[in-house]
């Protein structure tokens, strides 16, 4: 297959990880259901930079944050996908920054998170290494 492809496969993959972020923080979600600790996140309050936040606050803002950089991904690979058709050679160091990225999320996700993010990121993985061999290959 050829390198927009599989950019444009990543660009779905990375979308589809989005959604998937942003609809599992809609909401106070815990696999433990509401505990001691997420109410304390959403009691503690403190004052920062003249205005009152909690815990859960940052929390939730930090995660909706990720979501609206994976929305920017995709969209950017997406364009990726375009440009790759007339100048591999140009979006190959492109490819390379956001595979590199990819493999260190994969590794945060692995250690801190669970197995679902891990598998997205792997596959979003391949699909970038697979585009930046094609953009070589069609380089030559």
């Amino acid at each position: 297959m050829k390198a927009p492809i599989f950019l444009r496969i990543a660009s779905i993959i990375s979308g589809l990880t989005a959604a998937g972020h942003t609809l599992g923080g809609r909401q106070s979600w815990s696999p433990a259901g509401e505990t001691d600790v997420l109410r304390a996140m959403k009691t503690v309050s403190y004052h920062v930079m003249g205005v009152d936040r909690t815990y859960w606050d940052f929390y939730a803002g930090f995660g909706f944050t990720i979501s609206v950089f994976m929305v920017l991904q995709a969209v950017l690979l997406w364009q990726l996908a375009t440009i790759a058709r007339d100048e591999p050679r140009r979006v190959r160091p492109l490819i390379a920054s956001m595979l590199v990225s990819t493999v260190a999320t994969a590794l945060v996700a692995w250690k801190f998170i669970f197995a679902v993010p891990v598998v997205f990121a792997a596959v979003l993985a391949v699909c970038l290494g697979l585009a930046y061999v094609a953009c070589g290959a069609r380089a030559s």
